[in-house]
Parts: C-alpha cells; structure tokens; sequence
C-alpha cells in the first residue's frame, strides 16, 4: 500500500436518467412518512388524487430560481429545497389554511449531480414533514438554471384575506422580520456567524400554526415576503385604510445584534428586509393571539396623508415607503 495522498477522482459527478431520478425522489419523499389521509395517490402516477374536503379550498404557486431566489454558493442544495418549499407554504398560513399536499416542479441544469438532488429533495421532505403535509407529485425536466416551482393546496371554512382590515385593529406578527436580511448579508460576508440569523435566511418557518389559530379573530392578513413595509403596503391599500407601525416593537436583541455584524440600521432591515415569511394580521386584540406580538394599529385613511406611519418612543410620527423587493425594477 501506497502511503501519499490519495489520487483525485476527476470523473463527473454522476447524473442518472430522468427514471431514476423520478425512483429516487419517490422514495426520499414517501419513505417512513405517512400521506396524509385526504391523499388518495401520490407520486408514481400522471397525477396525484385527493379525497374531497368539505371547506373551501386554497391554491398557491411559488418559484424559486438559482440567482434570483436564492444562490447555491450562500446555502446547500437542501437548505434551497427545505426554503423553496416553506416559502409556498407560507402563503397557506397566511389564508388561515391547513396544508393538504404540495406538488413540485423541478428544472436541472446539466451539472447538476444525482447527490445534488438528493440532497434538494431531503430539504423538501423536511420541510413538509414540518408542516405536516406531504409531496404528492409534480414534474422534471432539465433547462439552464436551477428552478423549484412549488403549488400548495390547503383548505380553510374561512379564508383570511388582505382586504378586511379596519380602523381601529391591531396589527400583530408571529415570526420576526429583518434577521433574513441580515442573514444574506452575513452569508455574503463570509464573516461573522449569527446562527439565529443564518437560519433565518436559510431555514425560514412557514406560520401555519399562526394562521389557523389568527382566522377566526383576525379581519386580514398576510405574509413577510417581500418586507415589512411593502407587504403592510397591500393588505392597507386593499382595506382602504392607513397603518401606524411601533418602531420598538419590531426591534429585538436578536436583531440588533445581526444588524450591527453587517454594519446596518436594524430598524431599515425590518421594514425593508423580506424574505423572512413572518404572519401579519389585522384584528381586534390580535396581538394576545399566542405567538403574535402587536406592532401597531389601523387608521381610517385620509386622503393626502402617508399610508404608513413609524411612531418611535418620543412620540414623533414620520412616514415610511413602502419599498421592497420587485422582481421587475
């Protein structure tokens, strides 16, 4: 036996058929998980089959492309999975809906190995056993980026709405805003680790617990993907009415900690932040729902007046744009 180094393997990372593949997937996805009752067929067939519920149902669709999304050099292949996954879910909790299945389409760039996406689909399952609703099919196919197009099925006997919002509710959050953003940035820096900040960005958490607790109390809601200020932007514009945000009530240790380990205004990070799939709703008393925290309240709007106004703790008022990630500018 040779006592230097090992040689290299400098084969190609290996790549199966599209059949394989589809094996492979099957089994991360269904092994040792239980399909929830209402699926009557999952993967393996030319579509999934449920049993009918007797609620309304709820639909969404969320995409997630390598370079716009996400970037695979800042988290691994299951982190893109697991966050792809719960950034559809999210929009389940923000209707008050219970999850009933999830179905994927996955685009693979030629390089992509077979390692690769097993890992992409472990963060997937991961993600809905968290939620507590499987993966019941979807497509393949290859194309120039990575992309994971995720539709999520739920139902609810009452769907909460952005609309509903009236003067005189509270505004609450279940989850926090602004430790995502940092999060990005301390994964682009390459530095300092903030652990509660890194998974924020990485292993966002879809409140659907929130959600179903928040429908039956809450006149509105909607979900943190795009930032605080821009999201609170169309639930007020869909409403009709005008919002005052408690700027130390979106403020914590944790957050100001992050902020100053990227050199930026923790305050900026969580009106303009996204992407930390935080619940907001608008209600009565919301803010004593359990895992809510109020934030601030609804107004009657007036003409000529600033949609969102940040209150600090000397009482002074000033407006706040609604700026926030646009795909499209």
């Amino acid at each position: 036996m040779s006592d230097g180094p090992p040689e290299r393997d400098t084969s190609a990372p290996r790549t199966s058929s599209e059949f394989a593949r589809i094996d492979v997937i099957r089994r991360l996805l269904t092994e040792g998980s239980p399909l929830a009752a209402q699926v009557l067929l999952g993967i393996g067939d030319d579509a999934a089959a449920l049993a009918p519920v007797d609620e309304p149902l709820v639909w969404t669709v969320d995409c997630a492309v390598d370079g716009v999304h996400f970037r695979h050099d800042l988290m691994s292949f299951e982190d893109a999975g697991y966050r792809a996954t719960m950034a559809a879910a999210s929009d389940l909790a923000a209707m008050g809906a219970r999850p009933l299945g999830l179905l994927a389409s996955l685009i693979l760039p030629r390089g992509l190995s077979d390692a690769d996406l097993e890992a992409l689909v472990r963060g997937q399952r991961a993600a809905c056993d968290t939620i507590g609703a499987p993966l019941i099919g979807g497509n393949l196919a290859r194309g120039r980026e990575l992309s994971i197009t995720t539709t999520a099925l739920g139902a609810t006997p009452r769907p909460l709405r952005r609309d509903g919002a009236r003067p005189g509710d509270e505004l609450a959050l279940a989850g926090p805003v602004g430790l995502a953003a940092a999060g990005l940035r301390l994964a682009q820096q390459g530095g300092p680790v903030h652990a509660e900040a890194l998974a924020a960005f990485r292993r966002p958490l879809a409140r659907i617990e929130a959600g179903l607790s928040a429908r039956e109390g809450a006149h509105a809601g909607i979900d943190i993907s795009d930032g605080l200020a821009s999201d609170l932007g169309h639930l007020i514009r869909a409403s009709g009415i005008r919002a005052e945000l408690d700027a130390a009530a979106l403020l914590t240790d944790s957050l100001r900690e992050a902020a100053t380990l990227v050199g930026a205004d923790p305050l900026d990070l969580a009106l303009h932040g996204g992407e930390d799939y935080a619940l907001l709703v608008a209600g009565p008393s919301v803010g004593a729902l359990p895992g809510f925290t109020r934030i601030g309240r609804c107004m009657a709007g007036t003409p000529g007046t600033p949609e969102i106004l940040l209150a600090s703790a000397d009482g002074r008022a000033t407006a706040v744009t609604g700026r926030g990630f646009d795909h499209f500018t």
